[in-house]
């Protein structure tokens, strides 16, 4: 992990969005990738996590912790995939629990995108970089449910303006320990990274906004079947 230490001594650095701020002095990265390391508690102003918005003062200094990036090859893989739908633009699969998403430390083979790689050939979208090709959206490895993938960036870019929008719905369903009084509601409770253990999520004044809608299915002893419909999508927000 490398890390950078700067700090506000210069009036013209005052007053200036760190994600901005960010991608002008370490230009090696984009202002997205600033924002995602923000967001996932990476950069720490006067030792403390503060969001994208936060606008640089006098006197600040900023810690940024930046993993190096590790240049691997994607190998295609003959992994059977259970395809609901296929066009020219788009794949829909069903992911099966267990299945990893994409390539990630650990798990560099045997993930959807190794499968996906091998039957779409050079037909996948590449916004995403050579990590995650066709991938606008993901779920757990141990969740099982339909993912779309695109196979150009005109549709990659389609998807996600609809993703960004709620006009794509994301809904899950999920067993739950324990009983409700009310048979639908809604959950709006800010996460971020946990304060005592990074790795982890949890709810924190300032994290970010998550909202999900809940409908309760079926209720049995001391279990629930809910049925879970995001209006956005956060680290574990349905865990």
């Amino acid at each position: 992990m490398d890390e950078f230490l700067l700090s506000i001594d210069d009036s013209s650095d005052e007053g200036i969005r760190i994600d901005k701020y960010l991608a002008q002095v370490l230009p090696e990265n984009s202002r997205s990738f600033y924002q995602k390391s923000i967001d996932e508690g990476f950069v720490l102003v006067n030792g403390k996590q503060v969001k994208s918005k936060y606008q640089t003062k006098l006197g600040d200094e900023i810690l940024v912790s930046i993993a190096p990036v590790k240049e691997i090859d994607i190998i295609p893989e003959d992994i059977p995939i259970e395809i609901l739908y296929e066009d020219e633009d788009l794949i829909v699969v069903n992911k099966p629990k267990g299945m990893v998403v994409h390539p990630a430390p650990g798990h560099y083979s045997g993930t959807l995108v190794n499968a996906l790689m091998f039957h779409c050939k050079d037909s996948l979208s590449g916004i995403n970089g050579a990590i995650r090709p066709g991938i606008v959206h993901r779920i757990d490895m141990n969740t099982t449910g339909s993912l779309l993938v695109c196979k150009n960036d005109k549709a990659h870019n389609n998807i996600a303006a609809q993703i960004k929008v709620h006009s794509v719905n994301r809904i899950y369903k999920g067993i739950v320990i324990g009983n409700f009084k009310d048979i639908d509601g809604t959950i709006n409770a800010p996460i971020g990274r946990n304060p005592k253990d990074r790795k982890k999520m949890a709810v924190v004044q300032d994290g970010r906004e998550a909202i999900t809608h809940f409908t309760v299915l079926e209720q049995f002893k001391g279990y629930s079947l809910v049925q879970f419909k995001l209006e956005t999508g956060r680290t574990h927000q349905i865990r």
